[in-house]
């Protein structure tokens, strides 16, 4: 369980919002015959007691946490009320491992809060618990048998995603009656806390480093032939997905190791909880079975002598210090999945010291031990360019100066080289009477521009394929951290980091468009990690005005993608071309998203073209 604040930490800031939204009802400590778990839930997202002390509330635990930041246990009611946006279950935050079992019948004083995971900052939902340092918890009995699941399924889940924020409340959806068969996330709402189960689930989202994977309960959901859930707009948020995790300590019980398509078949049950790092999630006390179903690492073909193979690969904060074992299965996946490209366009290599913030900026030992790797497993010794940043100014893991860098194989290309670029001198393009060139090969793009603060500069080379010039635009654009999730309170949630990647964004459009002026059927590739979705705002103002098609939109639609989130196969990675480059391949090579196991979080792409 992740948490990046203490249980307690937005306790106050939420009593104040749902204070001046007229949410809080306040009360004496109330008896069992006066207060049940439905009547702390309510019909909306915060509690109408929030901030007041209960006492003697009634229930049947039904999963308990010892471990993490998060200790405490589940209880339900087994006597429900008939109202169904009411939820019957409820988190006991005690902070060290409680001392009940499931089972117990017990009853529990408290003070009821509302925790926002990660902290109102977020934007998230919040969730309603029961807190103090001085709970009372008091066992009734035990062995009892626990109330009977919620089959979560494709027919229970409503196909709307959610309900409309109202502008009154800056779009919170807080305040809002749950309508659990109209929304999916007022019909997940309306569970939480409750002894919930899915039965013979597809993995959606393979299992990640904190014990979690994803599965879907509706199979047919803007699926993949590979067994994911396609996200292929800002209204198609897959309402079936469902994290998982287990009640149990790994150190106690290991957690299954699944991959996209694989079946969790059996009934996997347990509270229905809410993070920062997933909204609802299933936190199983029974645990369903991994049927492995074999999906394989792709393999794409070999460019023909006359195409030009280019390739974009995020290798995921790559340094001197991480193990000869990551550089060899890169290099392995650059020479067999990749098929040796010709041009390789690599984000987030980090400086020769990696994380450590020593002022380190050179990154020569990085790539030539990329490149010798690359060599042993039988690929060509590449050469490569690149442009050094300033010192910890282009984001990123702190210390590490990520850059992007060209590989290219000398056999098949060349590269033009021109000036002696810094990281502060943007290049420029010039017309020559053999058409365009830059002022600086390899240079960077404007980077005195805003649009590119704390982020990366994109790195720009000119490169020559059998005859004709080739102008390649490598980029890695702004995260999307501080953006709010799907299951933010705010429906639709802020994109906030959208505005800066939109400006740099723009910033690559006019540099394209100076190329072009120069030469209109110019042949320009400009690619990379741009942290967006082909449909979203960022790729509109990359393309605006027909500069630039982004070819991945050539590819079905089910194939539309390059990293896994949440459960969402989605696309961030992306080569968009000129339009004078009409005869290409294109190619999304699912080799690490899908995966367990993998060598980064992105898929690479792979373009061949004839320019």
């Amino acid at each position: 369980m992740r948490s990046s604040l203490p249980r307690t930490a937005a306790v106050p800031a939420l009593v104040s919002l749902a204070l001046a939204a007229g949410l809080i009802v306040t009360a004496t400590p109330a008896s069992a015959a006066d207060v049940r778990i439905h009547g702390i839930q309510g019909t909306t997202r915060i509690s109408p007691l929030v901030g007041s002390p209960v006492a003697d509330v009634p229930g049947i635990v039904t999963g308990v946490r010892a471990y993490g930041s998060s200790r405490g246990f589940w209880f339900q009611d087994p006597k429900p009320d008939n109202d169904p946006a009411t939820s019957e279950g409820l988190f006991v935050y005690t902070g060290s491992s409680p001392t009940v079992k499931v089972g117990d019948s017990v009853q529990v004083a408290g003070t009821v809060s509302e925790f926002v995971p990660g902290g109102a900052a977020t934007g998230e939902q919040s969730v309603t618990e029961l807190t103090s340092s001085n709970a009372k918890v008091t066992v009734v009995s035990s062995g009892n048998a626990l109330p009977a699941p919620v089959r979560i399924t494709a027919k229970s889940v409503p196909a709307a995603y959610a309900p409309a924020g109202t502008p009154a409340t800056g779009n919170s959806v807080n305040g809002l009656r749950l309508k659990p068969k109209a929304y999916a996330l007022d019909y997940y709402e309306s569970l939480e806390g409750m002894n919930v189960s899915v039965a013979n689930t597809r993995v959606v989202g393979a299992t990640d480093a904190f014990a979690e994977l994803w599965v879907t309960v509706k199979p047919s959901e803007n699926a993949d032939r590979r067994g994911g859930t396609v996200y292929g707009s800002y209204d198609e948020q897959n309402t079936g997905r469902v994290q998982i995790q287990q009640q149990a300590s790994t150190t106690d019980h290991a957690f299954p190791v699944a991959n996209v398509g694989d079946q969790l078949k059996g009934t996997t049950e347990g509270p229905l909880d809410f993070n920062q790092f997933g909204g609802y999630t299933l936190v199983a006390g029974q645990l369903g079975t991994v049927v492995d179903k074999g999906l394989k690492r792709e393999v794409t073909a070999k460019q023909k002598k006359d195409q030009l193979a280019v390739s974009t690969y995020n290798v995921e904060n790559l340094a001197p210090s991480d193990p000869q074992s990551k550089f060899d299965s890169l290099a392995s996946a650059v020479v067999t999945n990749l098929s040796s490209p010709d041009i390789l366009s690599l984000e987030e290599i980090q400086d020769d010291s990696g994380a450590t913030d020593d002022g380190t900026v050179t990154a020569g030992v990085t790539v030539q031990k990329f490149i010798d790797a690359i060599a042993a497993h039988g690929g060509p010794t590449y050469a490569w360019r690149s442009v050094a940043p300033e010192n910890d100014k282009d984001g990123g893991q702190p210390g590490g100066n990520i850059r992007n860098v060209f590989l290219y194989n000398p056999a098949r290309v060349s590269f033009v080289d021109r000036g002696t670029a810094d990281a502060t001198t943007g290049t420029q393009v010039v017309s020559t009477k053999n058409g365009p060139d830059l002022t600086l090969s390899p240079g960077r793009l404007d980077p005195a521009n805003p649009a590119w603060t704390d982020s990366r500069k994109p790195l720009v080379g000119e490169f020559t394929f059998q005859g004709r010039t080739v102008f390649l635009v490598s980029n890695h654009f702004i995260s999307k951290g501080g953006d709010e999730s799907l299951t933010s309170q705010h429906q639709p949630g802020t994109r906030s980091s959208e505005v800066q990647r939109q400006e740099q964004a723009a910033a690559v459009n006019s540099f394209v468009k100076d190329v072009r002026k120069v030469k209109k059927d110019a042949d320009v590739v400009v690619l990379g990690d741009l942290n967006d979705f082909q449909f979203s705002g960022t790729l509109a103002t990359l393309t605006k005005g027909g500069v630039l098609d982004d070819d991945i939109d050539t590819l079905p639609v089910p194939e539309r993608y390059s990293y896994v989130y949440n459960g969402n196969t989605q696309t961030l990675d992306h080569i968009l071309t000129t339009p004078s480059i009409t005869d290409f391949q294109y190619d999304s090579v699912h080799i690490n998203a899908e995966f367990a196991q993998q060598d980064s979080d992105h898929d690479p792409q792979v373009l061949r073209l004839r320019p």
